[in-house]
């Protein structure tokens, strides 16, 4: 049996054609760049050859050399046409070339400048977008895969690597194999047999540079693994300030953020000094050539007699292996540029290739007609690779309008039982229904937008108020705002604000308290009127009476929406149609509250424990 050959979706050719993606309207400033550099090379590599034919032209008038090219007899011909040859007049007119080749090398080098600083920037905000768009249809288990400091250095330092790689490939990777080929071709106008010096030591070079990239890649590799847990361990700090404060716990991130950070300068380390060879492999290159040069070509002058070499030659000559001396040197530094672009250029790819592994189906059904709920025989784990099942063996009916409450110990998986709802993920066994159809044949979209989620820890973005309850409905009008407010319990702390609708939230929603965020995040899912309304532990830090007055509003204000309510309070949940006990990703019980006082003892023992403390430990 063959074995069937499988792609590399990181393999150097794949990744450059994905990246190559986001070139898109810069396709146009990406061709010019390079274009003009080309006509720069030439401007430039044509002004030392001038500067040879003028010092033939003077050495032929002035009658110190008898046996000039044809080219300098032609051109002095052509100057001089009277044949009164006039030195000056021969030394201005090739002054006014070599001035007008200089003008034209700074105006193409201008140009090639514009147009690749246009497609390198356009090409790194397209491909931000790409990255950004791409995470936005990501499921839950794309991102847990990544995970969050990972995908953000992907988008800001990885990009910004690739950004700088592709500006020095559009210009300076053009300009200096250009360079060194125009020197080339012109050292061997001059004279062959030495420029095969130059020629001889090329492959020794590229060998060794070769070799160099090959064992310094999986350092960087390595590296930006590397940064993202560094990254992680800094946005784990900050967002737990208040936390590392209280438990004067500094000296301990400081010593986690050390020991990371030292992580990363011990590889790059390893890895600059891999690629500090370049520069050394380099001269020891160059240099011999350029000793073996000047060897050779003062043998071939004294034995030759200036007949087949002479001194303006041969500083020509020089001047030609100065040019490619240049370009090897620029040759090395985009040659680390892109060693440690390769690594990150790599990890862009990885996002943009990875598809989610959740989408609206074809022919997708487009209207909710209610908030009906159905599992049939669900069992779901978070991975493949996962011994264990998240849930197991969920097989439940809600009925539209329904309100129904969920408790459980912590870990009991009610909040993974609600995800499936909304195809945050997806079943690994059996199905979920809303309204009678499979969720996974609903537009996204449609199904998302029917279903509405309140977190314990949901988040606030920064921004007024009014700005963040439209996340809910962006055409929410301010009468609908404040009664959706009003039906959250958020009113009345927000007319106490000076600016009431209008009173900014920081980041995070860092200036309210912890339960007037949750009051604002309920009515933000009011605002969406929807079908099923999913409140996970969202009234933890409201008080009893507060929490009464929500549940007493979505009972007379939103009849026909079920009412999914996961508490850790029996209080919460006790008026509820149908209230579920689970434990260990299982349903264990089901009834109402009398049912369930009734006949159910860890019920029992959660009501009466709770009961002892009235109502304070809201």
């Amino acid at each position: 049996m063959s074995k069937q050959k499988v792609k590399n979706p990181t393999g150097f050719i794949p990744v450059i054609k994905t990246l190559s993606k986001s070139i898109r309207e810069y396709k146009k400033p990406s061709l010019l760049a390079p274009l003009f550099v080309a006509m720069e090379v030439v401007m430039e590599c044509l002004i030392p050859f001038i500067m040879t034919v003028l010092l033939g032209a003077i050495n032929y008038i002035a009658g110190a050399d008898d046996t000039p090219s044809n080219l300098v007899v032609t051109i002095v011909n052509f100057l001089n046409p009277d044949g009164n040859y006039n030195m000056l007049n021969t030394i201005l007119w090739f002054g006014l070339v070599l001035l007008g080749l200089a003008f034209l090398s700074l105006c193409f080098g201008a140009l090639s400048g514009r147009f690749c600083a246009v497609a390198s920037s356009g090409f790194a905000k397209n491909l931000r977008k790409d990255l950004f768009y791409k995470i936005q249809s990501f499921s839950f288990s794309n991102i847990d895969k990544f995970s969050t400091a990972s995908l953000v250095t992907r988008l800001t330092t990885d990009v910004t690597n690739v950004e700088m790689s592709y500006m020095m490939i559009i210009r300076t990777a053009v300009r200096s194999p250009f360079m060194l080929i125009f020197s080339m071709v012109m050292a061997f106008t001059i004279n062959s047999t030495m420029a095969l010096i130059f020629l001889c030591t090329t492959p020794i070079l590229a060998t060794g540079l070769i070799l160099i990239m090959r064992k310094a890649i999986p350092f960087f590799t390595r590296i930006f693994h590397k940064y993202d847990a560094m990254n992680e361990s800094v946005e784990e700090n900050i967002r737990g300030m208040r936390v590392v404060k209280s438990y004067v716990r500094e000296d301990f991130e400081k010593e986690k953020f050390g020991k990371a950070s030292e992580n990363v300068k011990n590889d790059f380390t390893k890895a600059e000094k891999l690629i500090a060879l370049n520069t050394p492999l380099m001269n020891f290159c160059v240099y011999a050539g350029l000793i073996a040069m000047y060897v050779l070509g003062s043998i071939i002058i004294i034995n030759s007699g200036g007949d087949i070499l002479d001194f303006t030659q041969l500083q020509s000559f020089m001047t030609y292996s100065f040019q490619m001396l240049m370009s090897l040197m620029m040759l090395s530094m985009i040659m680390v540029m892109i060693i440690m672009s390769t690594a990150c250029a790599k990890r862009i790819s990885e996002v943009l290739n990875e598809e989610s592994s959740i989408t609206s189906p074809e022919n997708a059904v487009t209207f909710v007609k209610d908030g009906s709920i159905e599992f049939t025989d669900v069992n779901f784990k978070y991975s493949q690779k996962a011994s264990k099942y998240a849930l197991s063996d969920i097989d439940l009916v809600i009925n539209s309008g329904e309100t129904v409450g969920i408790i459980g110990s912590t870990g009991s998986s009610k909040t993974t039982l609600v995800q499936l709802i909304p195809r945050l993920y997806d079943t690994t066994d059996g199905e979920v229904k809303v309204a009678g159809v499979n969720v996974k044949d609903y537009d996204l979209d449609t199904l998302r937008n029917s279903v509405a989620m309140v977190l314990q820890k949901n988040v606030l973005f920064s921004g007024t108020i009014k700005e963040n309850l439209r996340w809910g409905n962006k055409e929410a009008t301010d009468e609908e705002i404040i009664e959706a407010c009003k039906l959250a319990q958020a009113d009345e702390f927000i007319q106490n604000f000076p600016e009431k609708y209008d009173h900014y939230i920081e980041q995070g929603g860092v200036n309210v308290s912890g339960g007037q965020k949750q009051r604002l995040c309920i009515a933000r899912a009011l605002l969406k009127k929807p079908k099923i309304l999913i409140l996970d532990d969202s009234t933890s830090a409201v008080d009893t009476k507060t929490d009464a007055l929500i549940r007493k509003a979505f009972k007379d204000y939103i009849p026909d929406t079920t009412k999914i309510i996961i508490a850790q309070r029996i209080a919460s949940v006790q008026d509820a149609d149908k209230i579920i006990i689970m434990d260990g990703g299982t349903i264990t019980a089901m009834g109402t509250h009398d049912e369930l006082l009734k006949n159910n003892q860890v019920y029992q023992e959660l009501y009466y424990s709770q009961n002892k403390v009235g109502d304070n430990n809201g």
